[in-house]
């Protein structure tokens, strides 16, 4: 919904973003524009963030109207990202080894290859 960039910014905002990162929507004018001129008139300008929303990929899920229910839902979901980005962090350095030790081999290869030409 259009409201939920506004919550997103501000952990931008304040470089506080990171993969555990959750941000829950709330309520903005700028989705409920009609309702909100009854009694705000003239709104205030749209945020410019907003238009970044649209191109985002929507994801949603349906929860009962459980607290519980929804806390258990939500800790298993940052579980599940917390798990994924570590182990894209754990791969990330293993390239990184696999690149390093490539390159020292490369070195190695060419320095034996300089020095037989002697």
């Amino acid at each position: 919904c259009p409201h939920s960039v506004v919550g997103v910014d501000a952990v931008h905002q304040l470089n506080t973003a990171n993969s555990a990162t959750v941000c829950l929507a709330t309520a903005h004018f700028a989705k409920f524009g009609d309702a909100c001129s009854m009694a705000v008139d003239p709104l205030p300008e749209i945020p410019k963030q907003l238009s970044k929303l649209w191109k985002m990929q929507i994801r949603s899920s349906n929860c009962p109207n459980d607290a519980a229910v929804v806390q258990a839902f939500m800790e298993k979901r940052i579980e599940e990202r917390i798990a994924k980005h570590a182990a894209r962090d754990e791969r990330k350095k293993m390239l990184k080894k696999v690149v390093l030790v490539s390159a020292a081999v490369g070195a190695l290869a060419m320095a034996v290859s300089a020095l037989r030409r002697r």
